[in-house]
């Protein structure tokens, strides 16, 4: 213990990170002081009173990742998610298109542009989906007090929603690229990383409150949160988890110098794809549960709508098998092992025992294929874990929403990642780092 508080007390020693640390501590000040800033024209109550309705659905995992900014009718309630999408198309249209591959390939200069793209990309998500969320709010009416969420609906309330809902989330962008810059950690994941996190404590509190109540055992509030440690220290290992593939480059003379001879490794990771996955099944199972709600008195339509309930096996299955899915989907579209295999073979690297070229390329194909499935299968275990909670340990709503499988992934990637980069000025500085080998691996960009 003493160490590790030495280790937080060298943090200070260095100007610079101290510099970035309160940088972003204060960017962060901002961004939760924006999330309480609220939209013209929207009932909170109303539209808060609807949403405690729809828990677990995939309104609910916006609203987490906005830090609770929907659920109180703020500017900031699209949160970054428009901006995530946006980068997320540009990356599948890097991994298609030739034009944006060149991009990739241009160094500094094609970096500079996709993340100019990104932005107007951004905005345009923005529009779209504060018209939409617009045009929803004013059709939006609550089914216990039947509360109008918007009181005075209009062309004026749409324009007024679309202004606010995209300066809020291009503010929020611009704080995230300012945290990256001049601060510590991946500004955007952290963005995200600090809207999760300000539920726990009132994840906490509903949680003691059942135990009050008598909803809930002592021995089974104790047991929940030992089943919590467990499950966080496995997703720390499927973040962390790599496999490596030796590589060594042969020796090569250019002028009079002799370059090469070195060896390294690929690390391929058990969860390239990170949280996507998770993301891409509940958008994907969303479009079911709300087809099948417009034909309530239908039996047949009654009887499917039951296989997509939270609570129901065949919704776990289902999810579970869409994870896994895009989990290889996702991989396949990030890393190309023909592409790493002709990179090698440029530089003079192989793979020992392994023919460069196209035998690298398989071969690497064959090992990912081989580290990705156990990793695909980790992550629908831990997916599912939070439903199967609800159903037998009695958890609470804010818990499930704080624990379930999209939220513990960013927050322990987002967490490493953030430690990693601490730990690297540390080390840089002949500090003694969080772990003794410095062995901290962050997972950038994932979040």
């Amino acid at each position: 213990m003493d160490s590790m508080l030495d280790q937080f007390q060298n943090i200070f020693k260095i100007p610079e990170l101290k510099r970035r640390i309160l940088f972003t501590l204060g960017i962060i000040i901002v961004y939760r002081l924006g999330g309480h800033i609220p939209s013209p024209g929207i009932d909170p109550v109303a539209l808060g009173e609807y949403l405690r309705a729809q828990s677990g659905s995939l309104l609910t995992l916006y609203d987490m990742f906005s830090g609770g900014a929907l659920g109180r009718a703020t500017v900031f309630s699209l949160g970054i998610m428009p901006y995530i999408s946006a980068s997320i198309i540009l990356q599948l249209m890097g991994a298609t298109m030739p034009y944006f591959q060149r991009l990739q390939k241009e160094g500094e200069e094609g970096r500079r542009k996709i993340t100019q793209y990104t932005r107007y990309g951004t905005v345009m998500i923005c529009a779209l989906q504060a018209w939409g969320v617009s045009i929803w709010l004013q059709n939006l009416v609550t089914a216990g007090s039947q509360l109008p969420v918007v009181p005075r609906s209009g062309l004026a309330f749409s324009l007024l929603t679309i202004i606010s809902f995209t300066t809020g989330t291009i503010f929020i962008m611009w704080l995230g690229e300012q945290i990256t810059d001049r601060g510590i950690g991946n500004g955007i994941s952290l963005i995200i990383y600090i809207g999760i996190v300000a539920v726990f404590p009132t994840a906490v509190i509903d949680e003691i409150r059942q135990v009050t109540a008598g909803n809930k055992t002592l021995i089974t509030f104790v047991l929940t949160f030992l089943l919590m440690y467990v499950v966080t220290m496995g997703a720390v290992l499927l973040t962390q988890g790599v496999r490596k593939i030796p590589v060594q480059y042969a020796k090569r003379v250019v002028g009079r110098r002799m370059y090469g001879g070195q060896s390294t490794h690929i690390p391929l990771r058990i969860n390239t794809a990170g949280v996507i996955p998770i993301i891409f099944a509940q958008a994907l199972l969303f479009l079911p549960q709300t087809a099948l709600t417009f034909f309530p008195n239908n039996p047949v339509f009654v009887t499917m709508q039951s296989w997509f309930n939270f609570n129901s096996p065949v919704y776990w299955t289902i999810y579970s098998l869409l994870i896994v899915f895009f989990a290889f989907f996702y991989t396949a579209v990030v890393f190309n092992p023909v592409e790493l295999a002709e990179n090698m073979k440029k530089y003079g690297g192989f793979i020992p025992g392994i023919r460069p070229g196209k035998k690298t390329a398989e071969y690497v194909e064959r090992v990912l294929a081989r580290v990705t499935l156990p990793g695909a299968i980790g992550l629908a275990l831990l997916a599912v874990l939070p439903y199967l909670l609800i159903a037998y340990f009695n958890l609470s709503v804010s818990m499930n929403d704080f624990f379930g499988g999209t939220g513990l992934l960013i927050i322990v990637g987002v967490a490493l990642d953030t430690l990693q980069q601490m730990e690297s000025h540390l080390m840089m500085r002949h500090y003694e780092g969080f772990t003794k080998a410095g062995r901290i691996k962050g997972r950038i960009g994932r979040g």
